[in-house]
């Protein structure tokens, strides 16, 4: 319990740390080093490639997949800041998601007094480590069915001299008619399991956010394959697919945390939530 109560106790002392006010600095200090690893891998991708191609594509996924939930999540810790600071903010203290999980928390682990979070809107957002963890391990076990998935492609359609626009459309129509809604269909289960959810939470889930989502890649992930078949040599597609991926999972993020805050009040109460 004491290691307990010395570890929130760091980790709110941290949280309430801000770059000039805006960026929460704890976000930073993840993000930098996620940074920095990802750095390390591209200075040494064809060499890891070569010895494990499978096991690079795989960790290179984690990463990014980390990343893309850093930025999501930084993405909503700023918006909160400002809407916490602004006093004519519409949040209302009785919806203030943050101080009804930490509450919770503190409910199940009685702190002291003068170690307990008052109710107050200037609560910053916490960081949600196991929500990056989810994505990462997430994008770590899809790299080796999205590797598969792209050698199957080069090889039912092969990109020559003499033919490359034909065969690089054939490989988009496959991906996003087929993997497209595969690979949404597994992000928005394999997530909401993963949050303690069960069959009739995923098939909310899905029915909620399984079409708009749908409607989005569409908007986005045709335009990149047609780069990607067309350019990229095998081993960098799936790199490149993640590196843009970075803004597309980011949206996932987001979309994803933003339907947990639709549960009723009842499940809102329940320590199951994840912040946005």
């Amino acid at each position: 319990m004491t290691w307990e109560l010395n570890r929130r106790r760091w980790t709110r002392a941290i949280n309430s740390k801000y770059i000039y006010d805006r960026f929460p600095l704890l976000h930073a200090i993840i993000l930098i080093f996620e940074m920095a690893l990802m750095a390390r891998l591209t200075s040494r991708f064809n060499a890891y490639y070569e010895e494990r191609p499978v096991l690079t594509m795989m960790v290179s996924n984690a990463v990014l997949g980390g990343l893309a939930d850093t930025v999501a999540q930084s993405i909503t810790a700023v918006r909160e800041r400002a809407l916490r600071k602004n006093p004519d903010s519409p949040l209302d203290p009785k919806d203030d998601r943050l101080a009804i999980e930490i509450h919770e928390l503190d409910r199940k682990n009685p702190l002291n007094d003068r170690d307990l979070i008052p109710d107050s809107k200037a609560l910053p957002p916490p960081f949600d480590f196991e929500r990056l963890t989810r994505f990462m391990a997430y994008g770590f076990c899809m790299a080796p069915l999205q590797f598969r998935w792209f050698k199957f492609l080069e090889r039912a359609f092969p990109i020559t001299k003499t033919a490359a626009f034909g065969p690089a459309m054939k490989r988009v129509a496959f991906d996003q008619l087929i993997f497209a809604p595969f690979g949404l269909g597994c992000f928005f289960t394999a997530m909401t399991v993963a949050e303690g959810g069960g069959r009739r939470e995923v098939q909310q889930k899905l029915r909620d956010m399984f079409v708009p989502t749908l409607q989005a890649n569409y908007m986005l992930w045709p335009a990149v394959q047609v780069v990607n078949f067309r350019l990229m040599p095998v081993q960098f597609q799936l790199p490149f697919v993640s590196t843009v991926g970075i803004a597309w999972t980011a949206y996932l993020s987001l979309t994803n945390a933003a339907e947990d805050v639709k549960l009723p009040q009842s499940a809102q109460n329940s320590p199951r939530i994840r912040l946005a």
